[in-house]
């Protein structure tokens, strides 16, 4: 017996464009995704979004070009814009945009702050789509209730407070 479609609905698409280990498979990311839209309050709908691993290089020239901190950094976060998220071509899905994970820079913080990558991943994920659906962390108010939303996330996944 099927389980029938998962509401809200997430199609990702995984880019991977450098060599890393422990990349979740794409059923998995989608089913991260699915419960991070549900518990951010859109508990319906068809998703799109694009998840990019990348290398230390594209990392870094992303970071330049958009957020000009000449750098790597873990996730890059960019939204749609309204115009091309409600494209009538994109079978009723609305697309939400695109990450950027640079594994390299991931896999470094896993270690050294002592937590599992397969954990570290789900956070980053997790962090990455909060910001496609508008989530900031600029003040502090701000910032209290996305790591609020991320921590009740990722603890209904048995992944520990990435914060602690």
């Amino acid at each position: 017996m099927s389980a029938g479609p998962r509401i809200p609905g997430v199609e990702v698409e995984l880019q991977i464009a450098c060599r890393a280990r422990g990349i979740p498979a794409a059923g998995e990311i989608e089913r991260m995704l699915e419960d991070t839209l549900r518990q951010a309050g859109r508990s319906s709908g068809r998703f799109a979004m694009v998840v990019r691993v990348v290398d230390e290089r594209e990392s870094r020239a992303l970071n330049y070009r958009f957020r000009q901190q000449d750098r790597p950094t873990n996730v890059l976060s960019f939204p749609a814009d309204a115009e091309f998220a409600a494209d009538p071509e994109a079978d009723g899905r609305l697309f939400l945009g695109d990450l950027a994970v640079c594994a390299p820079v991931l896999e470094r913080e896993a270690a050294a702050q002592g937590k599992r990558p397969a954990d570290h991943w789900a956070h980053l994920l997790v962090h990455g789509t909060l910001h496609l659906l508008g989530f900031d962390h600029q003040t502090d108010d701000e910032a209290a209730a996305m790591e609020g939303l991320e921590r009740r996330i990722l603890a209904a996944r048995g992944i520990a407070d990435p914060y602690a």
